[in-house]
């Protein structure tokens, strides 16, 4: 096992065998790491937190420690993260409170860059990004494969849909829709559809037309909510990426929806 002789380990930790931990890096009794993950020097590891496989943790990563909330007493919750991730320098991930999931989670291929903050009880889905700084308010919820630009501050319980993009030094007070780009310092507002996003991922001409019609019924059309869905069901074919949008914004929430 690759483990620097500086590194502090508990021996009630669980490392699978070619694990590496490089030079002063701390990990816990309660955490356990899967097999081809790297752990940079000064990293620190804690609590009941469970890492994957091919993940790779740079320096002075922040791992598992006690939420940043007044109410935590020291309750046993944790951090669960998945397979093939890319933690940066100074990214900060809290353990979960018993108020919330009780598990902060964070899934695969997700990319976290230097100093972003995932809170406690927050739920980030696989192929999300947090570009430099971007900071994440206790228990918000990150679509799969959603971006989320640097300098970005987003409140607490707010939901951003998958393969939504928040533009940089934006403020996101309310949950944002699945495909929907939005962006704004003093408060984010939509500009429309993640045009760029949804190709790069694939998304058919179909589906991204009838998105793009979605965002003008919805969000520009004036029409109440309810208004809004009948008058969806009855324009746009119900493709998937329709349904689920329309599953979004009747879900309900606790912060509202950006319109």
């Amino acid at each position: 096992m690759p483990i620097h002789p500086t590194a502090i380990i508990s021996p009630n930790a669980e490392l699978a065998e070619d694990v590496t931990v490089e030079a002063y890096s701390i990990i816990g009794p309660d955490v356990a790491i899967g097999a081809g993950t790297v752990v940079g020097h000064h990293v620190v590891i804690e609590g009941r937190t469970t890492i994957g496989e091919n993940n790779r943790i740079f320096s002075f990563a922040s791992i598992g420690l006690p939420p940043q909330d007044l109410t935590y007493t020291d309750e046993s919750t944790g951090v669960s993260i998945g397979n093939n991730n890319i933690i940066r320098e100074y990214v900060t991930v809290h353990r979960g409170t018993v108020r919330g999931h009780g598990v902060t989670r964070v899934g695969d291929g997700v990319f976290l860059m230097a100093y972003s903050h995932v809170a406690h009880d927050c739920q980030i889905g696989n192929g999300a990004l947090l570009a430099n700084a971007a900071t994440l308010g206790g228990h918000v919820e990150v679509g799969e494969h959603a971006v989320v630009g640097g300098i970005v501050a987003v409140h607490q319980f707010v939901r951003l849909g998958e393969y939504s993009c928040i533009g940089g030094f934006s403020g996101v007070r309310m949950d944002i829709a699945p495909y929907m780009l939005a962006t704004g310092a003093t408060g984010a507002a939509l500009f429309g559809p993640n045009l760029i996003g949804l190709k790069r991922h694939g998304f058919s001409l179909k589906s991204i037309q009838a998105i793009k019609k979605f965002y003008k019924i919805f969000f520009r059309s004036g029409l109440t909510l309810n208004e809004a869905v009948l008058k969806v069901r009855e324009e746009i074919e119900p493709l998937p990426e329709v349904e689920r949008l329309i599953e979004f914004v009747t879900a309900g929430s606790k912060r509202g929806l950006t319109r």
